[in-house]
């Protein structure tokens, strides 16, 4: 299988995951801050360490890593949520969004690579 078609097949279940993921945790908030793609984009870094720590084929790296966390991660949406916050007068939770993101998100795909080596240890 080549891997333009692994990466399409992952993204195929990563997009529904993220829309469905996003949605399932912002119906949740009353608030304008972004918890869902937050969420997303958390799990996503997550699963991206956890593969990478592990001993997989590389068409599973391809499928999961590139096209299902490529598809469940959204970096677009992290950008215009951040922004739309700004423009709205939320300076402070545009501010606090990227800071949260980027500590979220390095620190979940440092856990995901922990996971993997105590389970392959």
């Amino acid at each position: 299988m080549t891997a333009v078609l692994l990466v399409a097949l992952g993204a195929a279940v990563g997009a529904p995951l993220r829309y469905l993921g996003d949605r399932l945790v912002q119906v949740r908030h009353d608030s304008v801050f972004p918890w869902g793609t937050l969420m997303v984009n958390v799990a996503g870094s997550f699963l991206l360490g956890l593969m990478l720590g592990l001993p997989v084929p590389a068409a599973a790296r391809t499928l999961i890593g590139t096209g299902l966390c490529g598809a469940l991660t959204t970096y677009s949406t992290f950008g215009y949520e951040t922004v739309r916050l700004a423009r709205e007068g939320a300076t402070f939770l545009a501010s606090v969004n990227v800071g949260i993101s980027l500590v979220a998100g390095l620190g979940a795909g440092s856990t995901g690579l922990a996971v993997a080596a105590a389970l392959t240890g």
